[in-house]
């Protein structure tokens, strides 16, 4: 083998951007940090085996992901539309991520190498590395060790993981026991171990599958829970718990390497998803929160995880040096902006309650957030010779935002570090639904709403809030669609550009729901809209002053034969005026 040969090749449904926002050039810097010789393959050509060969046969293996996101997410809409665009391609070119491009790009590898070991991470291995719900297909389907023939999936973040491996494969060992990945073999590990039910018996039973759900759920967040094994036919599919929270040091040392947080220079186009986070921050990672529609836990953990405020302020001093910066930091934050530095004596130790969540149904009296830690880091950033504005970009939990400490923390926001917009998600208005959601009642927003807008007046401010809204969650009925149609068009009184249709993304609870039409915790049925009318009538209903969705909500409701609602809606219409002159959301999730 040649001495110039890669360890390592990487292989990525997205474009190559050396920035901290982009995993494939987080994993890329930390092994080359580590003293291994890393290539990249990015967005390659999937037809055929030669592309895969570009760089040679890796010494030490091939690490593959499907990019930022999941591909069949980037490829299709809710309503399996092909998308007219990718913004991790250059220029937004649609076209250069295969479907299932984890799957494709690992049987290429195996098909350029048939012996190089295949190492499988990112989102989509994260979301599919047990038996899963596939919306596309609408059927359960297995790991994704099974499809790609890998040697390990990791799962999560992965830096840990990732190192452990190279070193193990680097020294001829076996690739097993390593916390964060799955692995698949003949037989099931020795030791204690929870056995789920099967892949078949998951994809054949609707309540095996919720069972399997649930038994996960109980384990995937603590780095000390238990071994998860699920058979898939004569083979057993191995969970190996979560790592155990990395350090502020670790962190700062992964975020302060040398990223030129630009695209390759080969493109002739830039990627458009590198523009929004340019010049952003990442401070911490996790997401205690526990909604049921959200796939972040199930990939970042519920520990949160966060940088030095040394780290951040260095890293903001890089970013005044940057060609192109001209004084505004556009974020710094994480998942959820107003986690960071939170904790409790169980987090500090590692570990998180197995038989309750840290946000729902209502906020852990044991939960300890870091407003005033995160303040100071802000504050630091915003005096650094350069900076003339520091955002938060990132959507904020406005149910945490309880007492004294909190209306302080929203005051400094509005005062600093908010754009002209705060991203906020109370994802609907009807009981029944955020609780299925798992979210905040419709109070709780009323009241972040009012204080928020009463902290901007007294600031002398005219700042706005950015609510997300979801269409056709599980446990939506058309009266809760109506109900939320009309309390936008009452009470927030704006238009949504785009609605976000609800996608059962795997691994969340209410994929789960979605598929077996029961609450997977509970038991308890569930109101699943898959009647795509349906589906449709509860998305036209948050657009009503769009002509055509009205006449479908008019027409639908007719036809279902609902005059109650039929004359609730008819009652918004003098409100429904032209949409140019109505105030109405930026374009963007609603």
């Amino acid at each position: 083998m040649s001495g110039s040969a890669c360890d390592f090749v990487i292989v990525t449904g997205d474009a190559f951007v050396d920035h901290p926002a982009f995993g494939s050039a987080v994993i890329a810097r930390v092994l080359h940090d580590a003293g291994y010789r890393v290539g990249i393959i990015a967005q390659p050509d999937w037809h055929g085996p030669e592309p895969f060969r570009a760089l040679g046969r890796p010494r030490l293996g091939f690490a593959i992901t499907a990019g930022n996101v999941d591909s069949m997410l980037a490829n299709y809409s809710p309503t399996f539309q092909r998308r007219r665009r990718d913004d991790y391609a250059p220029g937004g070119r649609f076209g250069l991520r295969p479907n299932r491009a984890t799957t494709v790009y690992a049987n290429r590898c195996r098909e350029a190498y048939p012996d190089a070991p295949l190492i499988i991470g990112g989102v989509e291995a994260s979301l599919r590395r047990l038996a899963h719900y596939d919306f596309r297909e609408d059927r359960v389907r297995p790991s994704l060790l099974t499809d790609t023939r890998a040697d390990i999936l990791v799962y999560g973040m992965g830096e840990r993981a990732t190192l452990e491996i190279a070193g193990r494969l680097a020294a001829g060992e076996m690739l097993e026991d390593i916390p964060g990945t799955c692995t698949i073999g003949p037989e099931p590990p020795a030791g204690d171990a929870l056995f789920l039910p099967s892949f078949e018996d998951t994809a054949r039973s609707p309540d095996a599958f919720n069972k399997a759900h649930r038994l996960f759920a109980g384990e995937a967040d603590r780095p000390r829970g238990r071994v998860l094994v699920q058979p898939h036919g004569d083979r057993y599919v191995t969970h190996r718990p979560m790592p155990a929270p990395m350090t502020a040091a670790e962190l700062d040392r992964i975020y302060e390497l040398p990223y030129t947080r630009a695209a390759h220079p080969h493109y002739a186009e830039p990627v458009p998803a590198l523009e929004p986070v340019r010049f952003s921050i990442t401070s911490h990672r996790g997401c205690l929160g526990s909604c049921s529609f959200c796939s972040l836990r199930a990939h970042q953990g519920r520990i949160i995880q966060w940088r030095s405020e040394q780290s951040l302020i260095r890293e903001a001093e890089g970013l005044t040096r940057l060609p192109g910066f001209h004084g505004h930091i556009t974020d710094v934050g994480g998942p959820t902006v107003n986690m960071y530095g939170a904790t409790c004596a169980k987090m500090k130790r590692g570990e998180v309650c197995a038989d309750r969540e840290c946000t729902w149904p209502e906020k852990c009296s044991s939960l300890r957030l870091g407003y005033d830690r995160q303040l100071s880091v802000l504050a630091a950033i915003r005096r650094l010779p350069g900076v003339k504005k520091v955002s938060v970009g990132t959507g904020l939990r406005f149910d945490l935002l309880d007492g004294p400490a909190g209306e302080s923390y929203l005051a400094q926001l509005c005062r600093h570090h908010i754009s002209g917009q705060l991203r906020v998600a109370p994802e609907h208005v009807a009981p029944a639904v955020l609780k299925q959601m798992r979210k905040a009642p419709p109070d709780s927003y009323r009241r972040f709403r009012n204080e928020f807008r009463a902290a901007n007046r007294r600031l002398g401010l005219r700042q706005f809030l950015v609510p997300y809204f979801i269409a056709g969650h599980p446990g939506a009925t058309i009266d809760d669609a109506v109900a939320l149609a009309e309390h936008l068009v009452r009470e927030e009184k704006f238009f949504i550009r785009r609605v976000q249709q609800f996608t059962p993304l795997p691994m969340t609870a209410a994929a789960a729901a979605w598929y077996t039409g029961k609450d997977p915790l509970t038991g308890r049925a569930v109101h699943v809209a898959r009647d795509p009318a349906e589906a449709r009538l509860q998305r036209s209903l948050l657009q009503l002053w769009v002509p055509a969705n009205y006449a479908r909500a008019e027409r639908e409701l007719v036809r279902l034969g609902r005059a109650d609602l039929l004359r609730r809606i008819r009652a918004l219409r003098p409100l429904l005026a032209r949409e140019d002159e109505k105030p109405r959301l930026p374009r963007g999730r609603a």
